[in-house]
């Protein structure tokens, strides 16, 4: 089996642009260049990488799989490149990061200033999301994820462990009589983050494993944990924060803790940086790894 490397920033072009024509344009190079390109690929492979006819154009499962490994060559080539240049000493170019709401907003925005500053050259996009990205598919350089993740083909690194604690406010606490069983504090939880209530949520009480369903219409579920927070600061029972979210209001007195015997999966709100795979990571990569690691320190 040969191929030729060449061949491969055509046909991902082709798939991000879906259609030749677009991809040739994109290239500055002609139709039949790209055409003979893709054949000569699949005839290497001895594979059908795509499916078309005079309109269409259809990645097959083969294509696919060969797509997500083709960005990952030119992945490892275009940093090869920026290595022979020297362009890694000062992390330049631009920067794609996904990150989720609440953390953005809580943690990063307040340092991207200094970020900016620090790395003048470096051209910062970053995306707000609240679903989990496919860091490969959609050329995301690093993302930020909230508890564990298990995907062979990417790096991840826990950047902050987290701790998720039970919190109400004085008010609702010193109106009703909140108990200290699993049975009690389910009657009180009003509202949570949607992907705690997606499975059968776990804890531990005096060390041993229980669950609670919190998939119920009487909690309402919300996918911000900074929603839950001001919902619950107002009088909305008792809810669960990761202690990043809720450190200043337990504080200043606008939100106290309870049902510490009621603790929670370590994991369950642990924040990691995950990036693609390879043997080197690019200095503006890596630039941000470092700063995330730092931001987090005194969470």
């Amino acid at each position: 089996m040969r191929w030729n490397i060449d061949d491969v920033p055509i046909f991902v072009a082709v798939v991000e642009q879906k259609g030749i024509s677009a991809a040739a344009l994109r290239l500055g190079i002609s139709k039949s260049t790209v055409s003979k390109s893709l054949r000569r690929l699949e005839n290497a492979l001895g594979v059908r990488l795509l499916d078309r006819n005079s309109r269409n154009i259809r990645i097959t499962s083969e294509g696919e799989a060969f797509y997500r490994h083709g960005l990952l060559i030119m992945e490892e080539v275009n940093e090869a490149n920026e290595l022979m240049v020297g362009l890694t000493s000062i992390p330049s170019g631009k920067l794609v990061v996904a990150l989720p709401m609440a953390f953005s907003r809580e943690i990063v925005a307040g340092n991207l200033r200094s970020f900016h500053q620090q790395y003048p050259q470096i051209e910062l996009e970053i995306i707000i999301t609240s679903h989990a990205v496919d860091v490969i598919r959609d050329q995301i350089d690093i993302a930020v994820v909230v508890g564990s993740l298990d995907d062979s083909e990417l790096i991840v690194k826990t950047i902050h462990e987290g701790e998720l604690l039970w919190i109400t406010s004085p008010d609702y606490a010193k109106q009703n009589n909140l108990g200290t069983s699993p049975d009690n504090l389910l009657s009180h939880i009003q509202i949570c983050e949607k992907r705690y209530a997606e499975g059968r949520f776990q804890i531990r009480l005096n060390e041993h494993r229980k669950h609670i369903d919190l998939n119920s219409s009487n909690i309402i579920h919300v996918n911000d944990p900074i929603t839950v927070r001001e919902a619950v600061i107002q009088g909305c029972g008792v809810s669960f924060l990761p202690s990043q979210y809720c450190k200043k209001q337990l504080q200043n007195g606008e939100l106290m803790k309870v049902f510490d015997n009621i603790r929670f999966d370590s994991s369950a709100s642990a924040l990691s940086a995950t990036y693609p795979s390879r043997r080197l990571i690019s200095g503006k990569t890596r630039a941000f790894l470092d700063f995330l690691v730092q931001i987090c320190r005194d969470l």
